[in-house]
């Protein structure tokens, strides 16, 4: 049998003297890692730093993420965790070749594995070229946040992709997580805090012991992200965790938040 394989992703573009370029490099974890970014398109954030803190994974295993883009989050693991096998799948080629590209740059060339793809073709099994299913400690995803129905697409196609999903692609999110992970595998999401009740929906059945952590811009306000944890195959209850405050009176980051964004400590939620 003949295994289709994806075409090869095309260069990032060179720039030549005098023309603006179209990409920027970002500083995360206080400068320790040095991202390449595109200008314009879906760019990585905080988000991607909160979500890599909470990995409960430990030297030498191997993690999963869904949707790696410019490896912000993976890498921001691998630079808290010695020795970590991060396998990471992206299906737009520019964003896999920057994830690729960001992962040298910073030393963990050996750390991390890009699959250009779609995470649809993680459940299928003829593909020599993927994971095994139930081959990962850990896994993660910063799902697009937007609904198809609701929103004007952006002109910029790359954003588009990165920012918007169809009716069932959240669940279909939470399947291949759960697809990837050994059982007592953990899964971890960050979403908009009004897409909690469809995730924890998505996660009945196949996840246990779920810690649900609110992020809140101010104190006062209410959470505007929330992290979503569960155990593969646990039957412990659900667990509503304190919140983390963002930004302090003055505007500044709170000890706690910058702790994690300027000095990579890690966010325990179990």
């Amino acid at each position: 049998m003949t295994i289709a394989t994806s075409p090869a992703p095309p260069p990032i573009p060179v720039m030549k003297t005098g023309q603006k370029s179209a990409f920027t490099t970002d500083d995360f974890l206080g400068g320790k890692l040095k991202i390449l970014q595109p200008e314009k398109g879906f760019r990585a954030g905080i988000d991607s730093v909160f979500l890599a803190a909470t990995i409960p994974c430990d030297p030498g295993e191997s993690v999963f993420e869904s949707g790696i883009g410019t490896g912000v989050a993976s890498l921001c693991v691998a630079a808290r965790v010695k020795d970590i096998h991060i396998t990471g799948v992206e299906i737009a080629a520019r964003y896999a070749m920057m994830a690729e590209k960001n992962a040298r740059t910073n030393g963990f060339g050996d750390n991390v594995r890009v699959i250009t793809g779609d995470i649809k073709d993680a459940m299928r099994k003829d593909l020599s070229s993927w994971p095994a299913h139930g081959s990962f400690s850990h896994a993660f995803a910063n799902p697009p946040f937007f609904d198809n129905n609701k929103i004007t697409k952006s002109p910029v196609s790359l954003k588009a992709v990165a920012n918007s999903f169809g009716p069932e692609d959240l669940e279909l999110w939470v399947k291949v997580l759960a697809t990837m992970v050994t059982i007592r595998g953990t899964v971890t999401f960050i979403h908009r805090a009004e897409a909690l009740g469809r995730l924890l929906t998505a996660m009945e059945g196949k996840f246990g012991d779920i810690r649900v952590a609110p992020i809140h811009a101010r104190e006062g306000m209410a959470a505007s992200r929330v992290i979503i944890q569960g155990v593969k195959a646990s039957r412990s209850p659900l667990q509503l965790l304190p919140g983390l405050i963002l930004h302090r009176s003055d505007n500044r980051f709170t000890p706690e938040a910058d702790a994690i964004l300027r000095g990579g400590m890690a966010w325990r939620l179990r």
